[in-house]
């Protein structure tokens, strides 16, 4: 018998869906069943990774998605697994990264009117009347299947959306009596289910740019995630250098420039300070950045022109978002770059202007990185700057990097020194636990690579370390797991330091945000997943420690957490 549930596993395998991540429920006995079936007749199948918590299944689709650039599937539980699911897909969301999601729904029948339908008491208390409406304002296209013959088509068109910019995630539903009618094969053209081809910007747009960015006597480039697109960073690299332009990567969730070139200005995050490159910049380029800065504290100067590429212009999900741009388009960044230096034949920039600029951005540069060295020189007691540098001279410059360590991130995004598309990530969200998923979804999509994830404390215990480390162990997935152990969240502190700096709780001693008696962070690892565990308090302690877990990875094929205290 051939069901909707069988028609969805094969518009999987047609689509290039290699795994499930499922936390399986009382709702999908037609897809366990249509599974069994495909692996006893030895039909091709995506292959099942049982992921006992569903924002680490979620987390670990989107690590892989970053790295192959494919939607992975999510199986989940109902209106509960979906809810369970919600910092995950906000994180997918904003991260405008590919996910398919499958849910089942509660039978739709109590009467033996039709297989599945309803047998046990909590089928009427998960039956609720919106359960796609808990994901919509984050997903790019939600549907429910109603019948199971056009199964595979709704599959594929979920999937198109998937991957059309701006991308994200997408939701699908199904009543477990759907999921075992019986339906129809149909033939499907995977061709004609294709995401939308990217664009570039009309040519009256490259030229305005291009010219603007010729004229300028400090023209600046702003992005965050232009790297999602390996092919966009050489593309990059090539204006800046035939033009002189400067770049600051703005919370960065990519490699979006190497940061050893002359041209790399460096990293900003929520620092309190007016960045110096910005309010030098008399026309700024922004492409693919949701904050290219934060006005309050930092912005271009009066009066520069500012232009915008991206992805996703209008930020379609934000509410309340504005830059000041006098032009924004809507378009591939490495097609509307190539497309800007193209136009810049017209203008013929002065040779004399340019030399002006790329001598005052190697001297900039330069100072960025002596300031950067001197931060990470070794010092009494144990600095994450040191941490971040000793552990990126150990992993070299082909490992990927899973980043989630909140007020350390511009530590981790400036001491990598990435120079490498692909081999830094972050989730591209604010909802602290991707780092532990992520990570494994990253080690499934690359087995080969060396994968290391850098959180907090607070973001350690977020990505439930538990679940991740019992997958990791499970689908030979080991990878590093780096604690920045500051003992609480200090985020918190901050914001609060930076809207009452004279306020009592600025002065209060305790404002419940430490961990005083902090769980065994590496013991947790070791328990669920057999990881190896290092503590390290010293400075002297780092290397040694490092050296210990990469061989446990290396040499045993066993995770393993370094939980390092830092001041």
């Amino acid at each position: 018998m051939y069901t909707t549930s069988a028609a969805i596993l094969d518009a999987l395998v047609e689509a290039g869906v290699e795994y499930l991540f499922a936390n399986f429920g009382s709702d999908h006995p037609g897809l366990i069943e249509a599974i069994a079936q495909a692996r006893a007749e030895k039909r091709p199948c995506p292959k099942v990774i049982t992921a006992p918590t569903e924002m680490v299944a979620m987390s670990a689709a989107h690590g892989f998605a970053q790295v192959r650039g494919r939607a992975q599937a999510v199986l989940v539980h109902v209106d509960c697994g979906t809810q369970a699911l919600g910092g995950a897909v906000h994180n997918a969301a904003r991260g405008r990264v590919p996910v398919l999601i499958i849910a089942g729904m509660s039978p739709a029948t109590q009467e033996g009117e039709a297989r599945g339908s309803r047998n046990e008491f909590i089928q009427w208390i998960q039956d609720v009347p919106d359960q796609r409406g808990l994901v919509r304002g984050y997903v790019r296209y939600e549907n429910e299947i109603r019948v199971g013959a056009n199964a595979r088509q709704i599959v594929h068109r979920a999937l198109q959306f998937a991957h059309s910019d701006p991308r994200g995630p997408v939701y699908i539903t199904a009543a477990r009596e759907v999921l075992e009618a019986e339906v129809p094969r149909v033939s499907i053209d995977t061709g004609v289910w294709q995401p939308l081809a990217p664009g570039g910007v009309n040519a009256d747009a490259a030229r305005e740019i291009a010219s603007a960015l010729a004229a300028a006597e400090r023209p600046l480039i702003v992005t965050s995630y232009l790297g999602r697109s390996p092919g966009a960073v050489p593309e990059l690299v090539a204006l800046a250098e035939q033009l002189g332009v400067g770049v600051i990567e703005s919370v960065p969730s990519y490699v979006n420039f190497p940061t050893t070139h002359p041209c790399y200005l460096g990293v900003q995050w929520n620092e309190r300070k007016q960045n110096a490159a910005l309010a030098q910049a008399d026309v700024v380029l922004v492409v693919d950045s949701d904050v290219p800065w934060i006005g309050e504290v930092s912005r271009p100067r009066a009066g520069a022109r500012i232009f915008h590429i991206d992805a996703d212009p209008l930020k379609q999900q934000m509410p309340l978002w504005y830059i000041g741009a006098s032009l924004q388009c809507q378009a591939d960044a490495a097609l509307a770059l190539a497309q800007v230096r193209n136009a810049l034949e017209e203008f013929h920039p002065d040779p004399d202007r340019i030399q002006r600029r790329r001598d005052h951005l190697a001297k900039e540069h330069a100072a960025w990185h002596r300031g950067v060295d001197e931060r990470e020189q070794p010092k009494e007691k144990l600095t994450a700057e040191y941490l971040v540098a000793s552990l990126r001279d150990a992993i070299g410059e082909d490992a990927i990097v899973v980043s989630e360590s909140v007020t350390n991130f511009h530590v981790v995004s400036q001491h990598l020194r990435r120079t490498k598309p692909g081999t830094l990530f972050s989730s591209g969200g604010g909802s602290l636990g991707y780092n532990g998923g992520a990570a494994v979804g990253v080690k499934l999509a690359n087995p080969d690579a060396l994968v290391v994830a850098i959180c907090g404390d607070g973001s350690y215990l977020f990505s439930q370390p538990s679940t991740v480390h019992w997958m990791a162990r499970r689908y030979a997935a080991p990878f590093l797991h780096v604690v920045l152990n500051n003992g609480g969240w200090r985020a918190p502190r901050q914001a609060v330091l930076s809207v009452h700096p004279d306020g009592l709780a600025a002065k209060a001693p305790d404002i419940d945000i430490h961990f005083p008696l902090a769980p065994d962070y590496a013991a947790i690892a070791a328990a669920a997943g057999g990881a190896h565990t290092e503590t390290v308090k010293s400075v002297a302690e780092l290397e040694p420690a490092i050296e210990r877990a990469l061989h446990a990875i290396r040499k045993e094929n066993r995770a393993a957490v370094i939980d390092a205290h830092v001041s």
